[in-house]
């Protein structure tokens, strides 16, 4: 703890030393000036012996148990002191930069035995973790002469997830149940993605696909695989957060766009009552979390949205893909959040993407840099115009064969523009549980 002069001290001392000039015609000022110096000294000492010690005071403050980017949200704090006198405060907050930064110094006035309420609105500018700093607090003396500065603990980790806009957390229950009332559920096609129920005895008319040979060696006779129709699919988001991601489009992180579209996609997978998991990776795995259904599995995977970062890394295909499968043997509509370049950049993405079949169904969503369509399709002024769009239209062919590669390794491509990819990607996945193909 520090004690410093307040400027009501100071003030008072640039006074007491507008005397010195009057000794220059009055030999009797020195003798003044000293006596005010000594009695200005002595008031600051004894209103730094009466200062409240910081100890005395202590504050509880009730935040949210999470922060959505852009929506302003109450922080309530309380103030309350153990000391016999009135103190008065200067109040310093030094938020993490996620929640908006440094905010403005503020006054508090605390009574003896009561407690002061505060309320302060939060708006946070970016999703992400932090621990946030304690408050640095300066209690006034008496006379008001001095401050005693110091730092008032308050334990407090903070959640920012990304905009929650259009992603109502509350109705999903309602809506979930909603559909089960009125009788509507996924089904799967036959042959395709079944849930295995049991054995039964072959009889004719029952397509020969379904015939478990090798119970049928056992037993002497022709034995049937018995599945019945599932109702609740589930949906694996896969998150690419190496390098390819880390660029701009539009002034946004394309990995922001990604984290976007996951959470509509979440979303609107727990609202049609599926399992969704997560998993986001680059150069190692940096967050799995198993697919589950309901308002407690939308939260995990907000959790992991919350604090994923993009790094400038290659990102390692053939882990993350191995990692998948060894904790995820159901069958799921995997989608996958990525980008291509061209056939040789990205020859490990499309080799370890087609891996996923025929167990799962994947999904690769891919983002299309708006700029350099744009420069593909710039008519041609002069011969460094010509250079860059045959440089733009060359890039373009070579990601389209990658693509291309993917689809012939029965890959869904989704190839969509960054601003447009959490559109899409719902899109995509309601038409594919219209079509039965989860």
């Amino acid at each position: 703890m520090l004690l410093l002069p307040s400027r009501r001290w100071l003030v008072g001392a640039a006074l007491a030393a507008a005397l010195a000039p009057l000794a220059l015609v009055w030999p009797g000022a020195v003798g003044l000036l000293v006596a005010v110096d000594l009695l200005w000294l002595a008031a600051l000492a004894a209103d730094a012996l009466l200062v409240e010690p910081l100890d005395v005071l202590a504050v509880d403050h009730d935040a949210p148990p999470a922060f959505s980017v852009g929506h302003a949200l109450p922080v309530r704090y309380r103030w309350t002191t153990r000391g016999k006198r009135r103190a008065r405060l200067l109040v310093r907050e030094v938020l993490p930069d996620l929640l908006g930064g440094p905010l403005p110094p503020r006054a508090v006035a605390l009574e003896p035995g009561r407690g002061t309420t505060e309320l302060i609105e939060v708006t946070p500018a970016r999703r992400g973790r932090a621990a946030v700093a304690p408050l640095w607090v300066r209690v006034a003396g008496p006379l008001g002469l001095v401050w005693r500065q110091g730092t008032v603990a308050r334990p407090w980790s903070v959640t920012v997830y990304p905009n929650l806009a259009g992603a109502s957390l509350r109705a999903l229950p309602v809506q979930s149940s909603r559909r089960r009332e009125a009788g509507l559920r996924s089904i799967r096609r036959p042959g395709e993605g079944r849930m295995f129920a049991g054995l039964r005895e072959w009889v004719p008319g029952d397509d020969t696909r379904i015939i478990d040979w090798k119970a049928t060696a056992r037993r002497g006779k022709p034995i049937a695989r018995q599945y019945e129709d599932e109702r609740r699919q589930q949906v694996l988001i896969a998150i690419d957060a190496g390098r390819l991601l880390t660029a701009e489009s539009g002034g946004v992180a394309r990995l922001e766009h990604v984290i976007d579209a996951a959470l509509h996609l979440a979303h609107t997978v727990v609202e049609h009552d599926d399992n969704v998991g997560i998993m986001i990776f680059a150069d190692e795995v940096q967050r799995y979390v198993a697919p589950a259904r309901g308002r407690r599995a939308l939260r995990a995977v907000l959790d992991a949205l919350a604090s994923a970062e993009g790094r400038l890394v290659e990102s390692d295909y053939p882990l993350a893909f191995r990692f998948l499968a060894q904790r995820n043997r159901r069958r799921a509509l995997t989608v996958l959040f990525t980008d291509v370049v061209d056939r040789t950049a990205s020859d490990a993405l499309v080799a370890q993407s087609a891996t996923l079949r025929p167990r799962h169904l994947p999904l690769a969503v891919t983002l299309r840099d708006a700029a350099l369509d744009a420069l593909a399709a710039r008519p041609v002024a002069d011969d460094a115009d010509a250079y860059r769009r045959a440089a733009a239209e060359e890039l373009l062919l070579a990601r389209e064969e990658a693509l291309a590669e993917m689809r012939r390794r029965g890959v869904l491509v989704l190839d969509v523009p960054a601003a447009g990819a959490a559109k899409a990607v719902v899109q995509q996945y309601e038409l594919l549980k219209r079509r039965g193909l989860l």
